[in-house]
């Protein structure tokens, strides 16, 4: 490998890395404004957006400079090729980290309804790990830290799954907590799509290193 190519490639990893710091900042704010009813945080999220995407066209246009200076093959074209799949993940997770914002902005209109404690308490700080951890596997190449982030997705799917059943139950009872209710649902729906797409981040590392394809295989 050249140093020129080297250099480019170190580039990459750097401005990915930056990337994943940014979107990780925005889900933590969103989910933030959303527990602690907190506009400002939610404004933050808002205004980070437009950073995001520009980061993120950055990155797509650095990778092709570099396909299209150095060729390169192997080891290193799979690494760009996961760079700009990870780099369009990270960016749709921002946009989900600004539809909970939304969200949220619009449920401090009302008064709080009760929702799964998993959905409060045990959520915010999987997702944080999830985020958090993808990109650390990115980063060292961990395949094992990888396959744990993997694993993590079925706390998300039955805490998702357990909002559905408890506020469908709520919306039976009191319908006047229908529009509360259907707000919440869809902040867990705009979570666990961040936890799915932290998990693609996460099947990129695997096959990056050992070249298997896991995304298509069967969590049975």
């Amino acid at each position: 490998m050249s140093l020129h190519l080297q250099r480019d490639l170190d580039s990459l990893k750097k401005e990915i890395l930056k990337l994943g710091n940014m979107v990780e900042s925005s889900i933590n704010k969103s989910m933030v404004s959303l527990s602690d009813r907190n506009p400002e945080l939610a404004k933050i999220v808002f205004a980070d957006e437009k950073k995001i995407d520009a980061q993120e066209v950055f990155i797509e246009e650095n990778c092709l400079k570099v396909l299209a200076l150095h060729q390169p093959v192997a080891t290193d074209l799979r690494f760009i090729v996961v760079v700009l799949k990870v780099n369009n993940d990270l960016e749709r997770m921002g946009d989900f980290a600004v539809n909970v914002a939304k969200r949220s902005s619009e449920l401090l209109k009302h008064d709080v309804i009760p929702c799964p404690s998993g959905f409060t308490e045990v959520l915010p700080e999987t997702i944080r790990t999830m985020v958090r951890n993808s990109m650390k596997a990115l980063v060292e190449l961990d395949v094992e830290l990888a396959r744990e982030v993997i694993e993590m997705d079925n706390i998300v799917d039955e805490i998702n799954r357990q909002m559905y059943v408890d506020l469908q139950g709520l919306m039976k009872i009191d319908y006047t907590t229908v529009e509360r209710a259907v707000s919440l649902l869809s902040c867990s729906r705009y979570l666990e799509r961040i936890a799915d797409l932290t998990t693609n981040i996460a099947e990129e590392v695997i096959f990056m290193v050992e070249g298997e394809v896991v995304r298509h295989q069967s969590s049975v």
